[in-house]
């Protein structure tokens, strides 16, 4: 998904004289040939992620659309004045990506891992907050921002991720898309985003196997959040399960619960946010375990999704 991204900013460039990358203190070599094709339209700097996002500014102010690459939790917590500041009170086209959203950086502790960048990004006026699935959708996605007069925070993941998207269905940013339709009524409805969806659809072919018949939904744009889309399948569902990276506070599920309150003055009476506990990690490791340490692995998943079935007593709004 990185290398998509990445490769997308220079192939996007050589057709639209307004783009710029900015890194800070990124990997060396990283888009060379873009640095020797188009010298005044790469700029690597050092660890200045506050200089980085006003020298970002500065060029959006003068017509341009800058890309900063870094790391999530230092373009996310390390600038967030300059973000609110310079780029969202200007409503500036900059398109912040952020390398190693969630749990990425899982080796590297809590220091790294980027998993309050939602609810902090999306309290920003202006700003957009996406994470797509795989790199096959990253690249409909940093197509789309072409047109997208905003800023844009992009989350990426680890790479290599399952390719679960479908041109088919298209991509439009702020719509949602659904993934696994179910006719009828009565279903759980299962609502993911970024590399989540991917476990989503996996946790629903095991509940197929059980009998249970699960619709999902990706969300690829937490804000502005398709909220017609998500209501109009929560009202048939009998269950709702937002799945993501991110702390179960100000992310995907808050962010669908709000939607559904405001549209509708209630809420499912089966209604479940699955997503990692408000706490700093204590565990180092990979992704995959630090997933699995909080019930986010697709098998997880479908157990929860039908135990809370089973027993709607005891399941409530969590």
């Amino acid at each position: 998904m990185r290398k998509a991204c990445i490769k997308m900013v220079h192939e996007l460039a050589r057709t639209d004289p307004r783009i710029v990358f900015i890194g800070s203190d990124l990997s060396p070599g990283l888009l060379d040939e873009m640095k020797q094709e188009m010298p005044k339209r790469h700029f690597m700097e050092g660890v200045l992620e506050q200089q980085a996002i006003g020298m970002a500014a500065g060029m959006a102010m003068d017509g341009l659309m800058p890309f900063v690459n870094t790391i999530a939790t230092f373009i996310t917590r390390r600038c967030y004045e300059q973000v609110a500041l310079d780029l969202c009170l200007h409503d500036l086209p900059v398109r912040l990506i952020a390398n190693g959203g969630g749990v990425v950086y899982a080796p590297l502790g809590p220091t790294h891992l980027a998993v309050e960048d939602f609810a902090i990004m999306r309290a920003l006026p202006n700003m957009t907050v996406t994470a797509v699935a795989d790199a096959e959708e990253m690249q409909r996605l940093m197509r789309a921002t072409l047109d997208w007069l905003h800023p844009i925070y992009i989350r990426l993941g680890k790479g290599g991720d399952p390719i679960v998207s479908d041109a088919d269905k298209g991509f439009e940013i702020g719509k949602g898309i659904v993934m696994r339709p179910v006719a009828g009524h009565g279903h759980p409805l299962l609502i993911a985003c970024g590399v989540m969806t991917g476990r989503a659809l996996a946790a629903a072919e095991i509940l197929a196997r059980r009998g249970i018949e699960a619709e999902v939904i990706h969300i690829h744009t937490l804000k502005p959040l398709d909220a017609d889309l998500i209501v109009a399948r929560a009202e048939v569902a009998g269950s709702v399960f937002t799945i993501e990276e991110h702390t179960l506070i100000g992310g995907l599920g808050s962010a669908v619960l709000d939607a559904l309150i405001e549209r509708t003055g209630h809420v499912q009476p089966l209604f479940r946010k699955l997503g990692l506990p408000d706490k700093f990690a204590a565990n180092y490791g990979s992704q995959d375990q630090l997933l699995e340490l909080s019930g986010l692995q697709p098998e997880q998943i479908a157990e929860t999704v039908a135990e809370t079935a089973a027993s709607p007593a005891a399941a409530g709004i969590r």
